[in-house]
């Protein structure tokens, strides 16, 4: 036999029997206002299949991430979904940034019987759309501080810092109402009562009205329920009016295009962080490092999306691994009864979700950061040596 014709027939010999890839749709805005996010999200979940590819993979498989810009866009989104289910046939997906896309195009996941990983939007509902007993099981996880719990952790916040009379500032996104409503409650049930409560549309520029009446009203301090570039807005807007009041938050106080767009006015801002960039154990410094080295920067753009992106793979992979396949159905029943812990760069994970409940982070897993010098550091020393 001539030596291209052996060449030839030992090549389509190794292809045949290699494993076809696991493939794994990675859907988040990786374009637009939310895109320090989704490309920190991005960037995460990329290291994680690097990782678990150069361990030997999954089930003999490696993985493929099958990755889709769904631009912060509801409407969008469920096409992109569509695509990944319909198409590209992705056994599960990590991603889903913005609340409003995560509620809009999740469904489709659920039809399909197709684990979706949360690894960003916070909306307390999205992990609620499909409980039992109306549905038979529920294919939503989460890997990210809910609302209903940031919502508190804000309100103690301001509270520790003997704040009474607090102004709630938010967007009118899917996003900011739901955000905004959980602020009133958490309000509520500390004996508070916001002496301003504002909303603007996506996109403002002019933030000079809310928080003139936010001033009229006494406010000690804005509590925020926004993104990047309107908290940019807020911060900016408060120091024209020299009107030197602290910023209180969500974790998207630690957007780059917050910090960047503010710049000095960004400082001192503090707000509810899952994973602050910080190298305090091996294990996040060399995540650190690697995310870097492959995207150069200042600083990571959305540390939490990151470090949630990554997590979220680890924990999806694992569920596989326990189940033994990749069918839908199996790997959420996994999920639901992880029997061995998970080491993430937040938690060590130890059977993190349940049937009734599908978020990852619990209370005490979250801290407070702060802006200092461009950068988000702990808020309190102490945070710093709790490791996962």
């Amino acid at each position: 036999m001539p030596r291209l014709a052996c060449l030839a027939l030992l090549l389509c010999s190794a292809y045949a029997g290699a494993a076809a890839p696991i493939r794994i749709g990675v859907s988040g805005p990786f374009s637009g206002g939310s895109s320090p996010m989704g490309l920190s999200m991005r960037g995460g979940i990329r290291l994680a299949a690097e990782d678990i590819n150069r361990q030997g993979g999954v089930l003999g498989r490696p993985l493929q991430l099958v990755e889709r810009d769904d631009r912060g866009r509801p409407d969008y989104a469920i096409r992109v979904a569509d695509e990944l289910i319909d198409q590209q046939q992705v056994v599960a997906t990590v991603g889903f940034v913005n609340s409003g896309v995560a509620l809009a195009s999740q469904y489709r996941y659920q039809q399909a019987r197709i684990p979706a990983i949360t690894a960003v939007a916070t909306a307390h509902v999205v992990t609620q759309q499909f409980l039992p007993p109306r549905y038979a099981a529920n294919y939503v996880f989460r890997v990210a501080a809910s609302d209903g719990l940031q919502a508190p952790l804000i309100v103690r916040e301001a509270v520790r810092r003997g704040f009474r009379r607090v102004a709630v500032l938010s967007d009118n996104s899917n996003y900011g109402r739901l955000g905004q409503q959980d602020l009133l409650k958490a309000l509520a049930a500390s004996g508070l009562q916001a002496v301003s409560v504002q909303q603007f549309r996506n996109g403002e520029l002019d933030m000079s009205s809310a928080l003139r009446d936010a001033r009229a009203a006494g406010a000690q301090c804005i509590l925020t329920y926004t993104i990047g570039p309107e908290l940019a807005q807020i911060a900016n807007t408060l120091a024209q009016m020299e009107w030197r009041i602290p910023l209180i938050g969500s974790w998207t106080l630690s957007m780059s295009n917050f910090i960047d767009n503010a710049g000095p006015n960004a400082e001192g801002a503090r707000m509810v962080q899952t994973f602050i960039e910080d190298g305090n154990t091996p294990l996040r410094a060399r995540f650190i490092q690697r995310y870097l080295q492959r995207n150069p920067g200042e600083r990571i753009p959305s540390p939490p999306s990151a470090a949630q992106g990554y997590d979220g793979l680890l924990l999806l992979v694992a569920a596989m691994r326990q189940a033994g396949s990749t069918d839908g159905p199996k790997v959420r029943a996994a999920l639901e009864n992880l029997r061995q812990p998970v080491a993430g760069l937040i938690t060590t994970y130890r059977q993190p979700f349940s049937v009734s409940d599908h978020e990852a982070i619990e209370l005490d897993i979250p801290v407070i950061g702060e802006v200092r010098q461009r950068k988000v550091i702990y808020a309190y020393p102490q945070d710093r040596l709790r490791h996962p």
